[in-house]
């Protein structure tokens, strides 16, 4: 609700596309799960607020019910934004009083598995607000930010790994999802891991050598994306009089040069990696680096809700912004881990069912919420998405 208050009332219903979904919907799926989980699920004297709701605001839990069509959410006028508070403020009155009256390990469990749900509407919400706003002529200011002063990005330092016999996937404490279990052993050839992101002036050189018009350097269906929906540039960039501008949550800005690469697809990372004579880490690569470093960065507690030029005082034997600031593709397909299984009954269907086609992505963004990052979590979306803060870094072999 608080990431809702710089915006109109007209802003809450659009739909820009069949990925992203109004703001409305979001703020109403959310206290739809805390009620058909938690409190349906709980309380044997509970009534829903709506009958409908239980279609309208369901996502893809099919073992509850049928759901309204992904693509025509944005069709749902009513209920109105005032009726979705009033449903929220129910909702929480309700679980409230749950929490105040005990509730056992297992609707705990649910609990925390809600607020953490909540946690990637927030951020989906912010990321489909911008995808709202960068539809318009007039290019709106969701929130006026003000970015730190660019600074000189150092050349690409590229620490060294021995790999070996690892081992990945939650350990054990804390929250995790299914998706991240269970913790199991893999092997890692040596490998080198750029010590930053790759930047947007680097992306520009990869433009500059026609990299969006030379095939060899594409998978066959990044290609036929790239031809299919003419992509010449990230996402959000457009060119105007010979500069390259970039659409943020802030408005429209120049393209900084030292900043992080934002807004690609998978196919065009893997297509720049293919043509720097690199290539993008695996998941594996990514967690046993990150997972010794603090989980510290740029997320959206930070307030720039933009990616940021690392800073470095003096040389580093560590990887810097392996947290925050954009989500990094790795080049490892969305695939269960040895012995997977998915939780018991509808949450169930949270993430395993999503195993198909899709690419795993690591580290979080500006939009994400610290608490809710670790080493272990695993993001997926298809490999042509790019209206998500995602960019990557590379790797080399030996």
């Amino acid at each position: 609700v608080d990431l809702c208050g710089t915006l109109e009332v007209e802003d809450f219903g659009i739909q820009s596309m069949p990925d992203a979904s109004p703001t409305k919907w979001h703020l109403a799926h959310t206290t739809w799960a805390f009620e058909t989980f938690v409190l349906a699920a709980t309380l044997s004297h509970y009534h829903a607020f709506h009958p409908q709701y239980q279609h309208l605001f369901n996502s893809y839990y099919y073992t509850i019910g049928q759901m309204h069509a992904r693509p025509e959410r944005g069709l749902l006028s009513r209920p109105t934004l005032d009726e979705v508070y009033r449903y929220r403020k129910h909702v929480d009155e309700h679980v409230t009083r749950l929490l105040e009256a005990g509730c056992d390990e297992h609707t705990a469990s649910i609990i925390l598995l809600g607020i953490h749900h909540e946690q990637q509407h927030q951020e989906l919400m912010l990321t489909d607000i911008k995808h709202v706003f960068a539809c318009n002529p007039l290019r709106p200011v969701f929130r006026e930010q003000r970015l730190p002063p660019a600074e000189p990005v150092e050349e690409v330092r590229w620490v060294a790994y021995p790999g070996g016999l690892c081992q990945i996937g939650h350990s054990g404490t804390g929250f995790a999802y299914d998706n991240e279990l269970p913790r199991h052993k893999c092997y890692l050839e040596p490998y080198r891991l750029a010590h930053r992101l790759v930047t947007n002036a680097e992306h520009l050189a990869f433009m500059a050598d026609g990299g969006y018009e030379r095939p060899e350097f594409w998978l066959s269906d990044g290609w036929k994306t790239v031809q299919t929906e003419s992509w010449a540039a990230p996402g959000y960039w457009e060119l105007r009089d010979g500069q390259w501008w970039f659409m943020t949550l802030s408005g429209m800005r120049p393209v900084e040069a030292t900043e992080p690469v934002c807004h690609v697809s998978f196919y065009e990372a893997d297509a720049y990696a293919r043509w720097a004579g690199a290539r993008l880490p695996t998941e594996a690569e990514w967690e046993i680096t990150a997972e010794p470093l603090p989980i510290r960065g740029n997320f959206v507690e930070a307030n720039t809700l933009h990616p940021v030029a690392h800073k470095s005082k003096g040389v580093t034997e560590q990887p810097l912004q392996m947290y925050g600031d954009v989500w990094e593709w790795t080049a490892s397909p969305y695939t269960p881990y040895p012995g997977f299984k998915p939780l018991p009954g509808a949450v169930g269907e949270y993430n395993g069912k999503f195993m198909n086609d899709q690419r795993v992505l690591r580290g979080g963004s500006c939009a994400t919420l610290q608490s809710h990052m670790r080493s272990t979590y695993r993001n997926f979306f298809p490999p042509e998405a790019r209206w998500q803060f995602s960019g990557f870094r590379l790797v080399h072999d030996g």
